[in-house]
């Protein structure tokens, strides 16, 4: 039986935990969703990625206004991803900061991302009506920025293309915590229909050289201790060497995206099944992973009408 698109029949509502991972550092978690961080300076908060609308939003502004009534100053987008960043308004942010390269992807991409998530997230996207268009950041950088709230240090750093070609990571080194947008899952299958995975264990390496105390992932639990962390990063390395190892050798000897799809199922099914998202993931992960063996190293742009051609070829 054909399997219903993407994440259409996920329309339970989850869960949501916020959690301190560090002095003043929260992680805005809900099953499996994609998740939020909050940075609390001397003076000010930073938002670490902005949900998918500023209905969304406005459930993370709750949980801060829990906290503390410093004004948020920053939204931070860890990538250009429509779920990440559609949301960004809700926050009255004086500044919404990304990489040069995710603002670059906005315009190249960013609207039909937009229509193609809507058609993959229907549960995310209630009260999309709210959205005023495409969220443009208005400070960008290409491999590190400082920021200083009050006295606390924020970098903000492209440590290499992993999840996306513009990804970037936030470090708050009082405390030793970081905030990773998608580079890092927890029991959540990784996307990587945009996704770079020939670079993204560098990155990840990248991560783990810092020897974070705490991580807040792209979607999954809050990673709090070393040993959390670490096996958090090695768990996210194998999903992605699982998926591209088996679709390559496929490509290397010319078989098709079909063969390459039953080799993936066939390593990456009995280790992640049952992670958040896994089957609305794996059709776009083996597509991406089979172009980029053939050499392609810039991910096809994904629109709604290419999505469910590719679902209907691999998941009908």
């Amino acid at each position: 039986m054909a399997k219903e698109f993407a994440s259409r029949g996920d329309m339970t509502e989850k869960t949501i935990t916020f959690s301190e991972i560090g002095r003043d550092l929260w992680a805005f978690t809900a099953e499996g969703d994609p998740n939020t961080g909050v940075i609390i300076g001397d003076d000010s908060v930073m938002i670490i990625d902005a949900q998918a609308t500023p209905r969304l939003a406005a459930k993370v502004v709750e949980k801060v206004r829990s906290v503390t009534d410093k004004p948020i100053k920053y939204v931070v987008l860890s990538h250009y991803h429509a779920v990440r960043v559609l949301g960004a308004s809700a926050y009255g942010a004086e500044q919404v900061i990304a990489s040069e390269k995710c603002r670059a992807m906005v315009a190249e991409r960013g609207q039909e991302d937009w229509d193609s998530e809507f058609e993959r997230f229907p549960r995310l996207f209630q009260g999309r009506e709210s959205i005023p268009g495409l969220t443009w950041p208005t400070m960008t950088f290409t491999q590190k920025m400082t920021v200083y709230l009050g006295k606390r240090r924020v970098d903000l750093m492209h440590l290499g293309r992993a999840h996306t070609a513009g990804d970037i990571v936030a470090w708050v080194p009082d405390e030793g915590v970081m905030f990773t947008g998608d580079i890092v899952e927890y029991h959540s299958a990784c996307y990587c229909g945009d996704g770079h995975f020939g670079d993204w264990g560098g990155t990840l390496n990248a991560i783990a050289g810092f020897n974070p105390r705490a991580i807040a992932p792209g979607r999954g639990d809050a990673l709090i201790g070393d040993e959390m962390v670490s096996a958090a990063i090695e768990n996210t390395r194998d999903f992605v060497a699982s998926t591209y190892r088996p679709a390559a050798a496929v490509a290397a000897r010319g078989g098709s995206l079909k063969e390459a799809w039953d080799a993936v199922r066939a390593e990456c099914d009995p280790k992640f099944a049952d992670y958040a998202i896994y089957e609305h993931c794996l059709p776009f992960n083996v597509a991406r992973a089979y172009d980029e063996a053939l050499g392609m190293d810039t991910p096809r742009i994904w629109t709604a009408e290419r999505d469910k051609e590719m679902w209907e070829a691999l998941q009908g």
